[in-house]
């Protein structure tokens, strides 16, 4: 059940949601509660000094995409300015636990990227070495040498897609997306950033061309300059401020298991049979599917989707057969033509988006929130975020991921 707006959150008591003041115009508000809207804001009030924020969501904090993630951190990306983005989240991950003062279980116990077909070699070789020249720590590994980091997993060539082998990157790893949230959540509270839930955003405010507010369920709220940061959803606030963005949603799948003692030491995945799995602190093997190809907004997927993964895990990891699902849940991504997102301004003068994050948008969540807080505070793009937009699709200077960074969509 989602607490009443205005009241404290009872398992985190020192939190507390605000329903906004009317009368009282912020410098910026953000729409969405998640990973990317409160990182925002926390930069906003850090490295801006820009604390009068609202933070608009229309369920409850981290509720939507944050709550549905398989919680991989990586930066393996193939082109360099996709590299320099997620790099700088890596680093910004590594120093968050001691930063937010709190213990999110960051752990980087690797990520490995298995290649199953020769084509597979080539694309992973050449990402590998793309990556150590832009300073991220990855390798090429042979089957034997995979077997190693992961002995439970299946490198014998008498399968449907025998291991070829693998790039590896050590630093990459997981953290606890809830706690992340309620971390930064923490911080923007103590620097007076206004968390206001139950609270959706059902138009614009405009003074002739600019946006200079939100109309909520909770009534009209004033802004100096607004940001979108709602996933799964970009595309219908865009429509409503009155232009289009380039993007598709699709439902993507996951699943936990029960509890099961640490028996898996890194996360494995796997582009060419569409799964992925890591196994969470508690014990849960955590297994990640690839993406429906309808479009929709239902946070639920199609049977046939889970049944291919499961098929594909058990054949890479044969210990798991025994395992027994205990829930599963659908997400929905944003997709752009290039497979990477859009962060900057809009058609629309005092609007701004963050949005199109595909299956990256948990692990990019410290440079997502970094850049997009610069480019709301100053009006345009971190030198980080500035091939990231929109006007990309017209000139066709693309940042091409889609099948380059070692997943398929």
């Amino acid at each position: 059940m989602t607490p009443a707006p205005g009241a404290p959150l009872p398992e985190h008591p020192d939190f507390l949601w605000r329903n906004p003041d009317p009368k009282r115009s912020y410098d910026v508000v953000i729409v969405g509660a998640g990973g990317h809207g409160l990182t925002t804001a926390y930069y906003l009030a850090k490295e801006h000094g820009i604390t009068n924020i609202a933070v608009l969501e229309k369920g409850w904090l981290a509720g939507g995409n944050m709550a549905r993630n398989t919680t991989i951190i990586r930066s393996n990306y193939l082109w360099d300015e996709s590299a320099a983005l997620y790099e700088k989240a890596l680093r910004l991950w590594e120093t968050w636990p001691e930063e937010l003062d709190y213990d999110f279980l960051f752990s980087q116990r690797g990520v490995l990227n298995l290649a199953h077909t020769l084509q597979d070699v080539r694309d992973s070789v050449r990402r590998a070495h793309a990556n150590q020249l832009n300073g991220v720590d990855s390798e090429w590994l042979e089957p034997d040498e995979v077997a190693k980091v992961c002995p439970i997993l299946n490198v014998s060539q008498d399968t449907r897609y025998p291991v070829l082998g693998a790039t590896f990157q050590p630093r990459a790893g997981i953290a606890k997306h809830d706690h992340v949230a309620w971390a930064l959540a923490r911080r923007c509270d103590q620097m007076g950033v206004d968390l206001v839930q139950g609270c959706e955003v059902t138009g614009f405010v405009r003074d002739g061309a600019r946006v200079v507010g939100v109309e909520t369920s909770l009534g009209r709220i004033h802004a100096g300059r607004v940001g979108l940061a709602a996933a799964g959803h970009s595309s219908v606030l865009a429509e409503m401020a009155g232009f289009r963005l380039p993007i598709q949603s699709h439902p993507l799948q996951a699943l936990v298991s029960e509890l099961h003692e640490p028996v898996h030491p890194t996360v494995v995945m796997s582009n060419h049979v569409h799964v992925y799995v890591s196994q969470a602190h508690k014990g849960e093997l955590v297994l990640g599917a690839g993406v429906d190809q309808y479009t929709g907004y239902g946070q639920r997927g199609s049977f046939h989707v889970i049944e291919r993964q499961m098929a594909a895990a058990v054949e890479l990891f044969p210990v798991f057969a025994r395992a027994h699902v205990l829930r599963t849940w659908g997400g929905t991504v944003d997709v752009t033509p290039d497979a990477s997102p859009v962060i900057g301004p809009t058609p629309v003068e005092n609007l701004f988006v963050t949005c199109g994050w595909g299956t990256g948008g948990f692990k990019a969540t410290p440079a997502a929130g970094f850049t997009f807080a610069h480019t709301l505070a100053t009006g345009t793009p971190h030198p980080l975020n500035a091939p990231y937009g929109l006007e990309r699709f017209s000139t066709g200077a693309l940042i091409d991921e889609h099948g380059a960074a070692a997943v398929a969509h």
